[in-house]
């Protein structure tokens, strides 16, 4: 009887870590990435190019930028929080003193969205960016 006991006690605690692992294995599948970023994307009042080039798993985005001449992107990050994939991406350069990019990716349309903030002009302006062949 004992070694039933010990027998079902494995068992149930197999089942758990059996299902606990296909929850886990679940919401990883259903959690979005960050590879729908990976690609040139053209803002639509001008030339300017975001190029994203890779994102690692914690987020830090291989970036550059264009204006049409390389502008230096001094931090460029996406995070996700909840559904939505968030980018931002910091400029340091000549006319570019800490101007920003805070946009959302839009799957629908697949699309960035979001506000150029031109530190210059301390103005907000809002901006669409759509993918580049």
């Amino acid at each position: 009887m004992r070694a039933q006991t010990i027998w079902t006690a494995f068992s149930l605690a197999s089942m758990l870590a059996w299902g606990l692992f296909l929850i886990a294995l679940a919401s990883a599948e259903e959690a979005p990435g960050f590879g729908m970023l990976k690609g040139r994307w053209v803002r639509i009042d001008g030339g300017y190019v975001i190029e994203i080039r890779g994102v690692d798993a914690g987020g830090r985005m291989q970036a550059a930028y264009y204006n049409p001449k390389p502008i230096t992107v001094s931090r460029a990050e996406a995070a996700r929080l909840g559904a939505v994939v968030a980018v931002f991406i910091e400029l340091r350069a000549p006319g570019y003193p800490g101007s920003t990019y805070t946009l959302v990716h839009d799957p629908k349309s697949d699309q960035l969205r979001g506000i150029y903030h031109h530190a210059g002009l301390q103005e907000d302006f809002e901006v669409v960016f759509v993918r580049g062949k």
